[in-house]
Formats: structure tokens, sequence, C-alpha cells
């Protein structure tokens, strides 16, 4: 018997429901099971996680399309960002305490959140906003954060200045609609008919229907474009910028020569972690100007669903992955 409770406490203590993939493929690959519970090291707390947003990159990483950049281990776990308590801390952490409510977007080069408990560097976790729950702030960090790098970071979106947003009822989109409107720029954003009404309640003065419209027929000398399709409403955004605006991506690297020869600039983003803008995002959060917009809620035994809704391209705001 001693040996029995030594084995089922031993169990409980190391071990975590995640869901992994061991290898590259399709939705399929992705696998509800049991796995070693990690361990904080120096500088790195371990969350206990509560809810996990789900993001394009997560498909991307698990077909494989990142692969030539990162060296990526198996079994891996998807989600980089996510919401939960501080469940016990590392050598040399010292700004948290167990307990604390955080969230967080994580480095992309390491196991993600689609599991029981995720270990992450201190420096990139910030305090959860007070005013909305775990569900609401596991959907924001690497899609506000990608939305506020954009935005602020890279094309230095200032009051009275225009932007073009693209896709803007998803998960990047409705976050920096949201952003541009509160740092008082004219906010132009393409979408569906059936999401007009939604992008005009975040704040938009003026949604374009990319179904039945042109947007360059419809915009013209806008300072900034924000790209999430690629492609060719990638190309054709150049037309619509105003010279020495900028058009930021972050699906694929713009083209050059089209940027010379509209006399614009252009950019790729990739986000980064960062708890400083973390906290400026919470803020706003928690002072009623910016809601993160949860489409569906998921358990983590259905991520593989999550992933077939999210590579459709067509959710509206977020779906986040419930974990406890």
């Amino acid at each position: 018997m001693e040996n029995g409770k030594s084995t089922a406490v031993m169990k409980q203590t190391d071990t975590m429901l995640a869901v992994q993939m061991h290898g590259y493929g399709g939705s399929e690959v992705l696998k509800f099971e049991e796995t070693r519970r990690p361990v904080p090291g120096e500088g790195e707390i371990l969350v206990r996680v509560f809810a996990a947003g789900v993001n394009p990159i997560d498909y991307k990483v698990r077909q494989g399309f990142l692969k030539q950049y990162v060296n990526y281990q198996f079994p891996l776990i998807l989600g980089w960002e996510f919401s939960g308590l501080v469940d016990s801390l590392g050598n040399g952490s010292r700004r948290f305490r167990e307990g604390d409510e955080v969230y967080c977007k994580s480095d992309t080069t390491r196991n993600g959140a689609y599991a029981e408990f995720v270990v992450v560097r201190e420096s990139d976790v910030e305090f959860k906003p007070r005013t909305i729950n775990h569900i609401q702030a596991g959907g924001i960090p690497l899609a506000g954060l990608t939305a506020w790098q954009a935005l602020f970071e890279v094309a230095r979106l200032q009051a009275g200045q225009s932007i073009l947003i693209h896709g803007a009822s998803g998960g990047v989109g409705h976050f920096a609609v949201q952003f541009a409107k509160w740092c008082d720029a004219y906010v132009i954003g393409t979408a569906s008919k059936e999401n007009e009404n939604f992008v005009r309640h975040l704040g938009a003065d003026k949604v374009i229907d990319y179904k039945s419209q042109r947007f360059e027929e419809e915009v013209k000398g806008v300072d900034v474009v924000l790209d999430s399709v690629g492609g060719d409403v990638q190309n054709r955004s150049f037309k619509v910028l105003s010279k020495g605006g900028i058009l930021v991506s972050i699906v694929s690297q713009p083209s050059e020569q089209l940027a010379d020869k509209f006399g614009v600039r252009q950019t790729y983003l990739h986000s980064h972690p960062s708890a400083s803008q973390l906290g400026e995002i919470g803020e706003l959060v928690d002072s009623d100007l910016v809601k993160p917009a949860i489409e569906k809620v998921l358990p983590l035994s259905q991520a593989r669903h999550a992933h077939d809704i999210i590579q459709t391209g067509h959710a509206r705001g977020k779906i986040v992955l419930q974990v406890l």
C-alpha cells in the first residue's frame, strides 16, 4: 500500500495533461495525452494554465512552415498565449508570488500552453487585467501584442493619421481596430458583410466588404496598412498608401520592389514577448477601452477542432481553449 500511495503521489506531482504533437502534419497530429510536468529553471516560473488562445502561428508550426527557422523538438506543445496562476518559482524569480493571476505571450521557440502547466521566463509575464476572467485574458497576449507592436512600435501610428486594417474582425485585427481608435487615428477595416457591424462596434470609421468591393477603389492616401492576409491583397495594398507611408505585414515579407515603386516603406513583423506592453494593454482593458472578443471556447481536449476553425481564416475575434 505504501508503494501504491507513493506511486500515486508521484504521478499526480510529476505529470500533467497536454495536447502534444510528435511530428508535423494536419490537425490529426495533435494528441491529448499525459506527459511530464515541466520544472521552472533560473529566472522562470511555472504557471497553472486556465486558458490558452489559439492563433494562426499554431497551425503554421504544426504544418511545418517554420521548421527552416526553428529546430523544434518533439513532442511539442503548441500555444503561446495564455492566462493562469503562478504555481511555483524557479531560482532568481522574485516579481511574482504563488497564486498570482498572470497572462503572457511566451517564446514561440519553446513549449507552449496547450497544457495544464507551462514554464515561461518571468520577464515575459504580466499580471492579468483585473476586470476580466481567464478565458478573456487568455485570448489577448499574442494577438494583442502583435497588433500593438505593428501599430506603435513599427508603424508609429499617431493621432490624426489613417490606417487600413485587413482582416479587421480577426484575432489581431479586432485588437488593432481598438488600439488605432484609442490613439485617435482614422480607422478603415476590411471584413465580410456579416462582420461589418462587429467591426464598426469596435470603432472603425469605415468598413469595406472585401467580397464585393475592391478596397483600392475605396481607399486612397492612408498612412499605414496592417496586412494579415498576404498574397494579392498585400500587393494591392501598396497603391493605397500615401508617399512615405508604411505597410506592415504579419504574414509574409512584402515586396521591396513594389515599396520602391510607390515610394513607401514595408516590413514584416514577427511579434515578441513584452511584459511592459502587456501591462499597457491591461490598463486599457481595465479602463474598458479595449475588449477581447471571444468567438468560441473549447475544452483543451478539442484542440484539433480549434485548429480546424482557425485555419479557415474566418474566425471572428479569438478562439480559446479552456484548460481549468
